[in-house]
């Protein structure tokens, strides 16, 4: 277990330092005088961050005993990926245990111990812990902060009095159950942060631990609105919450807790998946916590399972490429599984997926899948399809890139499509971690669907998407390693997204609009070359047809038959079919 938490310490310096660009540059319109009072200290880019992790792996990869650690856990994992690979190659297609039934109440208590705990010290996202996490208690009901000084070794900053008497009083409310008024005074704390007053010493403090503190006190509202029965306002802060502190497992399990209470159960299962990630990336070993988080998150899952009706589902272990034979075995068996979605049938090419049952994070690798899905409607799964195949996803149903869809078109494609492949999209991505495709994928989905929503007037419903898009780019970072032109366009994509919710330049200026432009004109070129290509096959098929006419015609031409030309009849008909051809 030392091994494994030291390897999960060194991964987590190294995410830490991959983080995207000053994210304060980024957040929402509650906390843009965090812009002004930051001013130049704030000039973190995504590169640098980039370049800092580059350093480190190459120093890491160089580190003998965890090369000696990895190894080992190489080893280990040899013979179980064998027989594995021994039995899908016998045809016998491996199946994970049915998701289990886990009662309504158990969620509840699950919910009660995660995320309605009281935390009372702000979970600073760039310190590195003093004390062992073990030391820890996960049922006590208030979280201490596991940090003494940041990663370069300064203290923590001190809060500002007049912030910390509203924190405390705000957590009076809260203990009181008397959570509306909670929700004044930790409203009234966000105010103070954003006038700048977050430290005593605003001159010396970094922008991560300002970040920090405004995390914390977005968290604490959504803990209030969960509450108070109002998941919508809860979700909206839950974004925020991620934007300016992705790495604390607490934030991406209340973003859960409020799709959850909105029955988007395919969304709580994503947030239940990356908050059980980043709870081990950043160096948490409680088994216990592991264990309801990912509890929640199969619960998640089988309940959009349960509830969904349009398609099914099938996940195979995955231990060798997919070939096309594997691929038909696979779809056979899906079929005779779910015979009521066989209309149209495709696994998904890009992507592993991980399941909660086998998703231990402490010993890598998790087991990972290959999900395929069966559709009742043939037109929507192969949509599906083509959006799967493609590198960067686009989400529109314009016939040509130089025909934009006009006010009705907009609402027929919404009704007809969207909304249909819409419940698909995050039902895949619920065990899907991470893209290799494209870092940013799933942002880019985000920020399509949220353009979409902005052509049919839904500014309140584009706006909370929005945020969800850019808490989803916030976090990739964490998730996996980010190339230099991934890291371009995510810093792209969050300064657009920031810029849409200010109403800052037209909407076809933005970075996702350009990207399905771009990919509308690729398949218009495609559709035209095989246009092409299939009048050309047809232009040959004709050629070659003529080319055997002509032979026949020659063949006559020369008189080369084998008739006796002693017959006179023979004479006859061969002179009257040479008169014929001259």
């Amino acid at each position: 277990m030392y091994g494994r938490n030291e390897t999960f310490q060194q991964m987590r310096s190294i995410k830490q330092s991959n983080v995207a660009a000053n994210r304060l540059n980024y957040i929402p319109e509650a906390l843009q005088m965090f812009r002004i009072h930051l001013g130049s200290r704030a000039a973190e880019n995504t590169m640098e961050r980039i370049k800092m992790a580059e350093k480190k792996n190459e120093k890491n990869n160089n580190d003998k005993d965890r090369a000696s650690h990895k190894q080992k856990s190489e080893n280990s994992e040899k013979p179980a990926e064998k027989k594995l690979k021994t039995m899908l190659e016998n045809g016998n297609q491996l199946n994970p245990t049915p998701l289990c039934h886990i009662p309504l109440q158990r969620l509840m208590d699950i919910e009660m111990e995660l995320v309605y705990t009281d935390e009372e010290d702000i979970s600073f996202e760039f310190a590195e812990p003093m004390v062992s996490t073990s030391t820890r208690s996960v049922h006590g009901d208030s979280e201490k902060a596991a940090a003494q000084s940041t990663a370069n070794g300064r203290a923590l900053p001190h809060i500002d009095k007049e912030l910390q008497m509203t924190l405390q009083k705000a957590s009076t409310c809260y203990k009181e159950n008397n959570h509306s008024a909670a929700v004044e005074q930790f409203s009234a704390a966000l105010q103070i942060c954003s006038k700048g007053a977050a430290v005593d010493n605003p001159l010396k403090s970094s922008a991560e631990d300002i970040s920090s503190i405004a995390s914390f006190i977005e968290t604490k509202l959504v803990t209030c609105y969960l509450k108070l029965k109002k998941p919508d306002d809860a979700l909206n802060h839950s974004h925020r919450s991620i934007i300016l502190n992705p790495a604390y497992f607490r934030n991406h399990l209340r973003q859960a807790a409020a799709f959850r209470s909105l029955e988007r159960y395919s969304e709580a299962a994503r947030s239940a998946m990356i908050a059980d990630y980043m709870y081990c990336l950043t160096g948490g070993t409680e088994r216990h916590t592991s264990k309801l988080i990912k509890l929640y998150w199969q619960a998640m899952i089988e309940e959009a399972i349960t509830r969904e009706v349009s398609f099914s589902v099938m996940y195979t272990p995955f231990v060798t490429e997919l070939k096309a034979d594997k691929i038909n075995k696979i779809k056979n068996m899906f079929a005779k599984r779910h015979p009521d979605y066989v209309e149209h049938i495709y696994t998904e090419p890009h992507g592993l997926h991980i399941l909660p049952q086998t998703a231990e994070w402490l010993s890598l690798p998790p087991q990972k899948y290959s999900l395929t899905l069966g559709f009742r409607n043939k037109r929507i799964g192969k949509i599906l399809e083509r959006l799967s195949s493609r590198k960067l996803p686009i989400f529109s149903d314009q016939e040509t890139p130089f025909s934009p869809l006009t006010e009705e078109e907009t609402k027929m494609y919404w009704e007809n499509t969207a909304k249909k492949i819409l419940p698909v999209i995050n039902f895949i991505r619920s065990t899907k971690l991470t893209d290799d495709h494209c870092a940013c994928s799933p942002g880019i989905e985000k920020l399509h669907y949220a353009s979409l929503l902005g052509h049919l007037q839904r500014f309140k419903e584009q706006s909370q998407v929005i945020n969800q898009a850019m808490a989803e780019l916030a976090t990739i970072p964490y998730l996996q390693d980010v190339s230099q032109q991934d890291a371009e366009l995510l810093q792209s994509l969050m300064a657009d997204a920031m810029d849409t919710l200010e109403g800052r330049s037209s909407d076809k200026e933005r970075v996702w609009n350009k990207i399905q432009k771009i990919g509308l004109i690729e398949d218009y070129l495609y559709e035209v070359e095989d246009n092409y290509l299939k009048n050309k096959r047809l232009r040959t098929s004709k050629m070659e047809i003529m080319k055997s006419t002509q032979s026949t015609q020659q063949y006559w031409r020369l008189g080369n038959t084998k008739l006796s030309l002693t017959n006179p009849k023979n004479m006859f008909a061969i002179q009257q079919t040479r008169k014929l051809t001259l």
